[in-house]
């Protein structure tokens, strides 16, 4: 039967497409809380990140924005001091009120749903294409189709990436915006649209590659101990957890070294021509090195995997829920017309 794979029946594009939505949605509004209370701690141990630009991740998209800066600035707003995460959560709700813990919500959506939703479809597509080709047992198939699907995706979205960080960090109207994009195109040439680009394909492609891989060998090895034919949503959850766990701390020099290359090209936006020079990404990584030695690399190791295991779990597990809810829609339907 065609719409069967496996023993399950399959989903459709557009069905991938609205769990993927709904993932980036409730992993959002879950996350969001975990960057206001970091942010702010970070603002209170280094007072000169104001005015600055910062990379930040949740494992599925980065955002690059500005402390005290642009249309969200209650998001990084200076607040008496805080005594650990713990102690800001309390003492930002006591004063601010609980909408505080979801300031920037907005334009962290606007790049993470549409970033999320062509990421997980097209891993999916990609997928199945690679098994019809190479057969279901080929455990190589989602190392593969993982890093495809994040070059694509981050080919995709690098210009409206772009294009939300100046609005954002400058308050720019459209119509400034389009002027500038104009000016920079004429100047610099399309391939402008895409700076930023290489840094961040150098640490998602391995960790996307890195992430699938486990993420599907976990599930198998769940289910199978289980016995179970379609995986649960605990088997999801924990599988996502481990496998986002296990490719953030494997990756963290790459996310080290991409921090270090975007936040200095979103910086030199606003430093004049004469003064910017881009280091390169090997340079980078020497002057980490030089600088704390080796242990530099893996510095921010524990709020990343605090962060970022959650958070894949909370995605994966959305996105295989609303996918196994298509399934049994799918079931009901061919069942009916047969």
């Amino acid at each position: 039967m065609d719409s069967k794979r496996n023993g399950l029946y399959k989903v459709t594009p557009s069905q991938q497409i609205i769990s993927s939505c709904c993932g980036a949605v409730i992993t959002s509004l879950l996350v969001t809380p975990l960057d206001v209370v970091k942010i702010r701690l970070q603002v209170q141990s280094n007072p000169s990140l104001k005015g600055k630009s910062f990379l930040d991740s949740d494992g599925l998209t980065d955002h690059v924005c500005v402390y005290e800066n642009g249309s969200s600035k209650t998001y990084y707003k200076a607040s008496e001091r805080f005594n650990g995460m713990r102690d800001a959560f309390v003492k930002i709700i006591q004063r601010e009120g609980v909408k505080t813990l979801w300031s920037g919500l907005p334009p962290s959506l606007a790049v993470s749903v549409p970033t999320t939703v062509i990421y997980f479809t097209c891993y999916d597509q990609l997928r199945d294409a690679f098994i019809s080709k190479l057969g279901e047992d080929n455990d190589y198939v989602p190392l593969i189709t993982g890093g495809i699907a994040r070059l694509g995706t981050a080919t995709i979205i690098s210009p409206v990436e772009l294009m939300r960080t100046r609005m954002q960090s400058r308050r720019l109207t459209y119509k400034q915006l389009h002027a500038r994009i104009i000016s920079n195109i004429t100047k610099d040439g399309w391939l402008s649209l895409w700076k930023g680009w290489g840094p961040t394909v150098l640490r998602d492609v391995p960790f996307s590659a890195l992430y699938w891989f486990n993420y599907e060998y976990f599930k198998k090895r769940l289910c199978k101990r289980s016995s179970k034919h379609e995986a649960t949503f605990l088997i999801t959850f924990s599988s996502g957890a481990a496998a986002g766990f296990i490719a953030a701390l494997l990756t963290l020099p790459f996310d080290v070294v991409k921090t270090h290359k975007q936040t200095e090209i979103w910086e030199s936006e606003t430093t004049p021509t004469s003064q910017q020079r881009h280091a390169s990404i090997w340079e980078i990584m020497k002057r980490i090195v030089a600088e704390n030695g080796f242990v530099g690399l893996y510095a921010g190791i524990v709020p990343r995997l605090t962060k970022i295991a959650p958070a894949c779990a909370i995605m994966i597990s959305t996105y295989e829920y609303g996918k196994s809810f298509f399934r049994r829609l799918n079931k009901e339907r061919d069942l009916k017309n047969h």
